[in-house]
């Protein structure tokens, strides 16, 4: 095992003009869009606020001091419900028969956009994970210096636990290379819902303005298909030039949605259409769109994902873009997103369709690691118990770590991933008993180059946490990324959420905002506020 060269700065990911239309009406959000029909992506407006920032909900602020239980579920207007795979969370171990933990990488960050949008709407949050909440943001991680030999770089901070100070809580960032690793074109299918559960001015109409928003970004290296599935499935463009702009558009603003929900077949041929237009050394790719309601043929996630992993050796990746709301089947898009050699997000508004298309396209769409696997060996010395906080259904078991043949999470251009255990002292609450000096932990991580053929061998690196990790004075991005995961505490109604309280979250995350051009911290704590008022 080496240890990888230290890291230079990191340049912040670039993004490009998040509008600062208000959410407070989709259709006018849509009406406004269509109006500046064929604005390019790269034109010129400067604001830098997100359409979800007015998360306003008209009832009486609670007075200061006063917490928000989680609220009971709230079931949609047609009874039909979200589906949600809420994995139970884990509970601390005992480093002295458990000192490793291990887990796969999680890019995805469908839950933030999806809590936001059920707090937006005064609804209790449901299938609320973690992790996608703190990966939602962006941290100002040192990226690996040009030429390094591993594509990321490790940071580690460890500090008091906000919610229990006779705790600790360790935050372990992994940030990815911005460089893409490949100069060839894309080779993108377009895979649309166009079945009757997205006829809803949220869903289809938002679907297409999104990938207008995508089509923007290519040129003529790049080649499109789009396959559309409702009752069966069809394919509307077969290898169209990505500089063909207004012809994808156009495709895209015709479509209608009607009928039952196919997406198995839809799938099949999307690969098909993918490996017959492949692009060797490409970034070779299937955008599914859907609220994932498929009810024609394979339709559960253990049916889909077979149909998945049966097809991801083929070199192609999946990305899933979850829409709309009522029949959401979260459980269903996760699934095929992590079995599918892809990430996972939810657009609820144009802005985060911008976000995640425009602003995060090399991210989204080129992958600089796969199957990255994080294994943190905890010392006994340091450390008498700790908790993994999210990932629950992506822990592995130890052994896997070193097995090349499990699946793992696949790491974008420019992604980060945070993680945060919270770390007992030897002794219990007294942190008088840890030996001085000792390290905290080892964090080793696993992954393998993007392309070549399967199974691939992969490469392990490891980092030591040493006692210098513990500081007093925790940086802006770590207050802010604890912030949101206390938020997630809170939310989830963890057992572990110890004296977390919404006044704690909004204040150290407030101090936290720091720059912000893009105006999504600030909205993060206008979410804290909204939160508060829905009880």
């Amino acid at each position: 095992m080496t240890s990888a060269p230290a890291p230079t700065p990191h340049r912040t990911r670039l993004r490009t003009h998040l509008t600062g239309r208000p959410a407070t009406a989709l259709a006018a959000l849509l009406g406004a869009t269509l109006a500046l029909a064929g604005c390019s992506a790269a034109g010129g407006s400067t604001e830098t606020a997100v359409d979800t920032t007015d998360l306003s909900v008209p009832a009486p602020e609670p007075p200061i001091g006063t917490d928000v239980a989680p609220l009971p579920p709230v079931e949609t207007p047609d009874g039909s419900g979200e589906d949600y795979d809420d994995s139970p969370e884990t509970p601390f171990q005992d480093v002295a028969t458990s000192p490793l933990s291990t887990f796969s990488a999680d890019v995805d960050t469908a839950s933030y956009s999806n809590l936001r949008r059920q707090v937006n709407q005064g609804v209790a949050p449901e299938g609320v994970r973690i992790e996608e909440l703190v990966n939602y943001f962006d941290y100002d991680y040192p990226a690996p210096a040009a030429g390094a030999e591993h594509p990321f770089s490790v940071t580690t901070q460890v500090a008091a636990a906000p919610w229990n100070p006779e705790h600790q809580l360790a935050m372990v960032g992994v940030q990815a290379t911005e460089a893409i690793p490949t100069s060839e074109g894309n080779n993108i299918v377009f895979l649309l819902d166009v079945s009757g559960s997205m006829d809803e001015p949220n869903k289809l109409p938002l679907l297409a303005e999104s990938f207008a928003l995508l089509v923007e970004q290519l040129d003529e290296d790049d080649r499109v298909s789009i396959v559309t599935y409702a009752g069966d499935n069809q394919v509307v463009a077969d290898s169209v030039p990505g500089s063909e702009h207004g012809v994808l558009v156009d495709q895209l603003r015709s479509l209608r949605a009607g009928g039952s929900t196919g997406g198995a077949d839809g799938l099949r041929t999307a690969y098909e259409l993918a490996e017959k237009n492949f692009v060797e050394g490409g970034n070779n790719r299937v955008v599914l769109a859907t609220d994932g309601d498929f009810n024609v043929g394979p339709s559960t996630p253990e049916d889909l994902t077979e149909l998945i992993e049966a097809e991801r050796e083929s070199g192609v990746y999946v990305s899933v873009l979850g829409f709309g709301m009522g029949n959401l089947k979260d459980s269903t898009m996760e699934a095929i997103a992590d079995h599918g050699n892809g990430n996972y997000a939810y657009i609820d508004t144009l802005a985060e369709a911008r976000k995640v298309l425009v602003d995060e396209f090399g991210s989204t769409m080129f992958v600089v690691a796969k199957d990255l696997k994080l294994q943190v060996e905890l010392n006994p010395a340091a450390v008498g118990s700790y908790r993994l906080i999210g990932y629950d259904n992506r822990r592995l078991a130890d052994e896997d770590f070193d097995n090349d043949a499990k699946d793992a999470g696949d790491v974008g251009a420019g992604h980060s991933v945070t993680a945060f255990y919270e770390l007992v002292p030897p002794g219990g609450d007294s942190p008088a008993s840890t030996s001085p000096g000792a390290d905290f932990m080892t964090v080793h991580v696993r992954y393998k180059p993007p392309g070549g053929a399967e199974p691939a061998a992969s490469t392990e690196v490891e980092f030591p946490v040493g006692a210098d990790a513990f500081t007093s004075a925790p940086t802006a991005d770590f207050a802010f990324a604890s912030a949101v995961a206390e938020l997630g505490l809170i939310a989830t109604g963890s057992e572990y959420r110890g004296d977390a309280s919404l006044d704690a979250v909004r204040e150290r995350a407030s101090r936290a905002v720091g720059d912000d051009p893009y105006g999504l911290r600030a909205e993060f704590v206008g979410l804290v506020d909204a939160y508060r008022r829905l009880a």
